[in-house]
């Protein structure tokens, strides 16, 4: 035993019944010094002579802290007790905070989502995931991935732009706009992730890649002393299987790793002919350093996944009220994508094009991330990230009509609008049969975008805490660098169908002068292909922060700050084939302030408040070239938020209750809208929003095994600039709704569980001019499964879920290729509904 240290040795149990908990954590205040327990619950750890704060925690337990005195040469005995947390309110935040501070203890509103909810939406969209959280507006709508994602009335397109996901404290993505993919094509939830926290206002959004509108992070299980294992099966209704895998445990006394993956293979949940298939593995293996005063982990990704993506479509329209039409066949018309239409090809400057659309969005590679930390003896703390990711990537999609006429025509209009002979005929290209005279056609185009992505990012920062006056203060200084380039190839082309699921190919043949014309081949529109794009957009940023977590009292402090460079480099051919590339660099700094303080007026309700002033760097994609070589000015979007609330934690009864204010200034808005000529343009729109909300969040036991919870957002949000469109100042955001919330019901008594939410979306608008109003919907999900042991620790579950309970066919969004010009007349209407009833089946093996 090393001169000077004692041990502190006993045991960690339940409260309630004294079954042990192994694998809780057992470690000194501010350190990273500690220890797990074994198997029975027992712990050893070497301290120091003298007094020291020793914390225990164990998820889903309430922590426990007390001081103890070591004396040399000694062992002391002391045996904890936890009690059930049923919030999870003293769970240790994660995300971007140095100080072990629980939920409850933050001066910020943040939610979580244990591993155990993230087992049962292994499978799902991040919609799904996120449309649980209070003040994020998520639609789905499109499938597994690219959800749109909208946090507290900011304007962000969906893709995440406020709202970084991070994966182990590293963005997925660090820089935005360098094309339009969302950051959620780059990777997919498996049985692999500990937990997800979704955190607003404090200093805690300055740090890596930083964001004061809230950042979504997702924290792998790392190995442990207790192993780990699982396995999950899945199947759903419409031809769908998938296989999970979660392998965690110790390969010597300070060694660990973790494993987990999954393999994909799905037919809809709308039938189309194409697939999703795929899948993903990751892990990690961390070493502990002398004596546990520091670590050292490695983790990795491996990605090779195709997922279909379903894109808004023409609606029947009854008065504004829209629903799903019925097609030539008689049947109810879901999509209009086709397994038909994979197999064109045309010329470009560049060679030959082979549809892509085939791989629907592909995303093929990974990452390499390196953690290392470790507690000096002087208390500083130092914590070092590097990451590298290379992916090979496609988001190839049909579009929602031909971008002139966009809805199902008669055969007579379809030849007259375009200048057809009107003795032109139809055949089916499959069987070479003619169409009905009452069968509609549905013109569509298919638009494939190349999209490779490099990335190397790091961090670095010291913290350190100490005692000064009656204050406990946790200092951290830090760096953030990162270097992003992607790639944006698109080519566009149309073909021509009738009006069903899966449509046929249709061709069209006419007469002139004798000769047979043919306006299709095999339903491609001749000469309709062209590669539309051909760039490069990279971009560097460096940043530096400041910040200090202080206790004081009664008082949880934070104040911090943060100031960045970002470089742009952006590269882009003058007309596809010529050769030439308007090539330029725009830069700008960015500085952020952030504080933060929370009042703890009794042991069961905290009061806290944040403000924030940030910035977002506008996309690189919206900088436009004014002549050769110059570019349009770049200077940062300025975002401020404020939030003040009220935090309740009882035995039984939890509840959060907040009211914010955020505004932005000088968004550039980038949109793919129809350029009039079946193409599509990127149209930048200037605008600053004002929002003022209220979010709620309770929830309560009746028993412990029976569980009500819910959570209410109302907001008031507003255009309160918009340069060339004056006409829309006060207007509502797009797609945004004023008030939102979701009811649940939860049951688990160990061996039968039952969970039913629902989750409701106002009404709102589908663009910014606020032509078309989209109604409320609601969808409900039900789960419930059977848990069975198998063994002392070996257990198996079986479970049903449905998706979408009601079947409701609320619309979530109408046509962003229309944008401001849709209108909500006429006999079809362009819209994206929510995806229908889904029934999966899950076996869930754990050992």
């Amino acid at each position: 035993m090393a001169q000077g240290t004692g041990t502190l040795s006993g045991k960690v149990t339940e409260s309630d019944n004294g079954n042990p908990l192994p694998g809780a954590q057992v470690y000194v205040d501010g350190t990273t010094n500690g220890t797990i327990t074994d198997g029975n619950g027992h712990y050893s750890l070497s301290l120091p002579a003298g007094t020291s704060t020793v914390s225990v925690s164990f998820v889903g337990y309430t922590k426990q802290t007390t001081k103890v005195t070591i004396q040399e040469g000694k062992t002391l005995n002391k045996d904890f007790a936890l009690s059930a947390d049923l919030f999870n309110l003293n769970d240790v935040v994660v995300t971007a905070t140095f100080s072990k501070r629980t939920q409850f203890d933050s001066p910020l509103s943040m939610t979580e989502m244990d591993s155990k909810k993230l087992e049962k939406l292994t499978s799902n969209s991040q919609a799904d995931i996120l449309r649980t959280v209070p003040g994020i507006t998520a639609e789905g709508g499109g499938g597994e991935v690219a959800s749109n994602v909208f946090v507290r009335g900011l304007p962000s397109g969906g893709q995440y732009q406020f709202t970084p996901i991070q994966i182990d404290g590293i963005p997925i993505l660090s820089a935005f706009g360098l094309n339009s993919s969302a950051h959620d094509v780059y990777f997919r939830n498996d049985l692999g992730f500990r937990n997800m926290e979704f955190v607003k206002g404090g200093v805690s959004t300055l740090f890596g890649a930083g964001s004061v509108a809230g950042i979504i992070n997702y924290s792998s299980i790392t190995g442990s002393a207790i192993p780990e294992n699982k396995i999950q099966l899945e199947w759903a209704d419409g031809g769908r299987a998938r296989a999970d895998v979660l392998s965690s445990g110790q390969i010597n006394k300070t060694t660990f790793y973790a494993f987990s993956g999954f393999l994909r293979y799905d037919e809809g949940p709308l039938k189309t002919g194409l697939k999703t298939v795929g899948g993903q593995f990751r892990g990690n293996i961390k070493k502990m350093l002398n004596d546990g005063k520091g670590a050292f982990t490695l983790y990795g990704q491996y990605i090779d996944d195709k997922v279909v993506f379903y894109l808004p479509y023409p609606l029947k329209n009854d008065n504004g009220n829209y629903s799903r039409p019925k097609g030539n066949d008689g049947k109810t018309v879901y999509t209009t994508l086709t397994g038909e239409a994979t197999d064109f090809s045309f010329d470009t400057p560049y060679g030959v094009h082979k549809s892509q659309i085939s791989n629907g969005v592909m995303t093929k590679g990974g990452y390499l991330m390196a953690d290392f930390n470790y507690n000096f003896d002087n208390d500083w703390v130092l914590k070092v990230k590097t990451k590298y990711a290379s992916y090979q990537h496609q988001f190839n999609l049909f579009l929602d009509g031909d971008g002139v006429h966009n809805v199902p025509e008669l055969q007579s209009d379809y030849l007259a609008a375009r200048g057809l002979p009107a003795n032109a005929t139809f055949t089916y290209v499959s069987t070479g049969q003619p169409l009905k005279q009452t069968d509609l056609l549905f013109q569509n185009r298919i638009l494939d975008r190349n999209r490779p992505m490099q990335e190397l990012v790091g961090e670095f920062n010291l913290s350190k805490n100490f005692d000064w006056g009656s204050a406990n203060h946790n200092l951290t200084i830090g760096t953030f660098n990162s270097y992003t380039s992607a790639r944006d190839d698109d080519y566009i082309y149309s073909y021509l169908g009738d009006f069903r699921n899966q449509p046929k190919m249709v061709d069209v043949t006419y007469q002139e002068n004798g000769v047979t014309q043919n306006y299709t081949e095999g339903g491609y529109i001749v000469g309709s292909g062209s590669q539309t794009s051909n760039k490069v957009n990279a971009m560097q940023k460096s940043a530096g922060y400041l910040a200090d977590e202080i206790k004081w009292n009664r008082f949880n402090l934070d104040v911090g700050l943060r100031y960045e460079h970002a470089k742009g480099f952006i590269t882009s051919e003058t007309g596809i084939g010529s050769n030439t590339f308007d090539k330029g660099t725009v830069q700008t700094n960015g500085f952020a302030l952030a504080m933060a303080g929370l009042y703890k007026l009794s042991h069961q309700a905290n009061l806290y408040a944040n403000f924030s002033k940030g910035y977002f760097f506008p996309e690189i994609r919206s900088v436009k070239f004014i002549s050769p070589g110059v570019t349009q000015s770049y200077k940062p979007e300025k975002i401020y938020q404020a939030e003040a609330g009220a935090k309740f934690g009882f035995k039984n009864f939890a509840a959060n209750l907040g009211t914010y204010y955020v505004t932005l200034g000088d968004r550039r808005s980038v949109d793919f809208v129809n350029d009039g000529a079946g193409g599509v343009t990127e149209q930048v729109s200037v605008q600053s929003t004002r929002t003022i909300g209220l979010e709620a969040y309770a929830s309560y036991y009746l028993t412990k095994k029976l569980n009500f919870y819910g959570n209410l957002t109302v907001q008031n949000h507003e255009y309160t600039k918009v340069e060339g469109n004056p006409d829309q100042v006060g207007n509502w955001l797009r797609r945004q709704p004023r008030a939102m919330g979701m009811l649940g019901i939860a049951y688990n008594d160990g061996v039968f569980d039952a969970g039913l939410s629902d989750n409701f979306i106002g009404k709102r608008f589908a663009n910014d001019a606020n032509t078309v109003k989209l109604d409320p919907y609601s969808i409900m999900r039900l789960d419930a499964g059977y848990t069975t042991m198998l063994g002392k620790t070996q257990s198996f579950r079986l479970g049903v879920s449905v998706f979408n309970l009601a079947n409701s066919v609320g619309i979530t969004e109408g046509s962003p290729r229309q944008g401001n010009s849709q209108i909500s007349g006429g006999d079809f209407f362009v819209g994206r509904p929510i995806l229908p009833r889904r029934v999966y089946v899950r076996a869930t093996f754990n050992f």
